[in-house]
């Protein structure tokens, strides 16, 4: 990773499952406490592919915000169709860009298709939903919103299931966003909403130029769900794990807390 100045950026943006927490596991205390120190400096965002329940169960539960620290922590959850600030005791939306049941019906008809055509076989065992509306977003989990880590990595390792699963969603529904998240997802919204959609978002509702905002990323890949953060021009950094995340969260905070030399 180059050197980067963070005391220029104003906005540190973070996708949330592979990067900040194991997936669907809650941020652990210690990554907790690091965002909770950032937070007296930037501002900071999350964008994941989850629902809003899941983020404020996964992220903003795993932290002990102070009071402060909270008014400058933003969640953008399903792909950033939608954004959550705290305002006056509780999350309050600054909007949400939600499927009509019109909408809904035909992205679940063309789950089934997929099923009834054998692209997605469900398997013997699943964990919980295997369909979830998540109101601005459509999911299908290979083995379950619930599964453990371990179930979801094997499921489709090489993600040639989803990429067959994907094609043929693109055909059907040519009006919609359709892309692989996580392990073993596949997330459909509406047309040209991804993370870059919530990059822009907040660059028109919180005033943040994209040379103000850094992010971190562990599907920054040509095809990952992070990659059109990186297309959108952010300054953006690639990590393997929530251990590295950890690392370079901790020199950003580092850096953000030296003394800055008096000019002569």
């Amino acid at each position: 990773m180059e050197n980067v100045d963070i005391s220029r950026k104003k906005i540190i943006v973070a996708d949330l499952d592979g990067t900040l927490a194991e997936s669907k596991i809650k941020v652990d205390r210690e990554m907790g406490e690091i965002i909770n120190s950032l937070l007296k400096h930037v501002d900071f965002a999350v964008i994941s592919g989850g629902s809003y329940k899941q983020l404020l169960k996964q992220f903003v539960e795993g932290i002990e915000l102070d009071r402060d620290a909270v008014s400058r922590l933003y969640i953008l959850p399903t792909s950033g169709s939608e954004m959550y600030r705290f305002a006056d005791g509780a999350w309050e939306a600054v909007y949400s860009e939600k499927l009509s049941g019109s909408e809904k019906k035909r992205i679940f008809d063309a789950f089934m298709t997929v099923e009834k055509e054998g692209l997605y076989v469900r398997p013997d065992k699943t964990y919980g939903v295997v369909i979830e509306d998540r109101d601005t977003q459509i999911t299908l989990s290979g083995v379950g919103q619930d599964a453990p880590m371990e179930e979801k990595a094997m499921w489709d390792p090489d993600a040639k299931k989803r990429i067959r699963i994907k094609e043929r969603l693109d055909t059907l529904l040519p009006e919609f966003e359709v892309r692989m998240g996580g392990k073993s997802s596949v997330d459909v919204t509406r047309k040209g909403i991804d993370k870059a959609y919530g990059i822009r978002k907040i660059n028109e509702r919180l005033g943040y130029g994209i040379e103000d905002m850094i992010f971190i990323g562990d599907a920054l890949f040509e095809g990952g769900n992070d990659y059109p953060v990186k297309k959108c021009g952010v300054y953006c950094i690639s990590v393997s794990s929530v251990t590295e995340s950890k690392s370079i969260l901790r020199g950003f905070l580092q850096n953000l807390c030296r003394p800055r030399k008096s000019l002569p």
